[in-house]
């Protein structure tokens, strides 16, 4: 099978603190079109995980790599790893089609890019752990009245958004206090502070501790512009990489199983040889013998 390499804006930390980033990446098969096959709830933070568990074939020194590994790679690094994924499936042009954002207009507005058009930016200081100093109006005062402006932090990883995403749409302030006590480390001297402290913590130190988060870790930046030709107007719009991805890959079941048995009656091919095959050389094959089958007909 053909494969991919590629290098993590991030990194994944193992256990002796030692990072990371070369990537071993495999495209997706019919295995993995099994697994989505039929879905029809959005794309959530455990199916990247299912999904990066079966693709991802290294990281670093690390082989096998197993769900817990594929759970805790940062979120920027999956978001990658997608888009990696996306390309060698499809290639690295990307079509879409949204509606115009404004009340008068709406009309569907085509956007065409290239995956190696998206900005991503590369970590410098690849942690694990990072401190930050809170400001004087931020600091956190204990209920004994002690006063901590160190606070110590991990990066919010796959295994974050699994728990917390469920959460976003219905209270925010909650899912990101969740986000926080499961990031924080330690405020002052207190250790794996929780939930409990974590929800006493002010705006204003939210807003400084969500600041330096976002300006150590590394991104992939997934709002993309566009121009409406219908209304002239230009406007920015986030573009949702897990769902569109996966919806490329949609199908029914009985589509897929369609394909193998076309192949297997046609080559003698074992299940298991067709279904471990990438989409795009199932497909390939398809349109050959597609093609042969029409010429034969059509000499006779």
């Amino acid at each position: 099978m053909d494969k991919t390499m590629c290098l993590l804006p991030g990194g994944y930390v193992d256990k002796d603190t030692v990072v990371h980033r070369d990537v071993e990446l495999m495209p997706l098969s019919g295995r993995e079109e099994e697994i989505l096959a039929d879905r029809r709830e959005p794309a959530s933070a455990a199916l990247v995980t299912a999904i990066l568990n079966r693709c991802v074939r290294r990281i670093g020194t690390i082989s096998p790599i197993s769900e817990e590994d594929a759970r805790n790679l940062l979120v920027a690094d999956r978001q990658y790893l997608l888009l990696k994924l996306r390309e060698v499936t499809f290639g690295e042009q990307i079509f879409a089609t949204i509606p115009c954002p404004w009340p008068d207009c709406g009309k569907s507005v085509d956007i065409d890019f290239s995956v190696n058009d998206i900005p991503v930016r590369e970590s410098e200081d690849k942690g694990p752990i990072y401190k930050m100093t809170l400001s004087s109006e931020a600091a956190f005062l204990s209920d004994h009245g002690e006063v901590y402006h160190e606070i110590t932090f991990r990066l919010p990883n796959g295994g974050d958004q699994e728990v917390v995403s469920p959460l976003i749409s219905e209270n925010e302030a909650r899912a990101l206090t969740m986000l926080f006590g499961r990031c924080i480390q330690d405020i002052g001297s207190l250790k794996n502070p929780g939930y409990e402290l974590i929800s006493k913590l002010s705006p204003v130190a939210r807003m400084e501790i969500e600041k330096r988060m976002k300006e150590v870790a590394p991104k992939v930046e997934l709002t993309m512009g566009a121009s409406c030709p219908e209304c002239g107007r230009e406007f920015s719009v986030p573009f949702d990489l897990q769902e569109f991805f996966f919806g490329e890959l949609r199908t029914s079941r009985d589509l897929l199983y369609r394909e193998v048995h076309y192949l297997a009656y046609h080559y003698k091919w074992s299940e298991r040889e067709i279904m471990e095959m990438p989409r795009a050389k199932r497909h390939k094959y398809i349109e050959v013998l597609a093609d042969e089958i029409e010429r034969l007909n059509n000499a006779s």
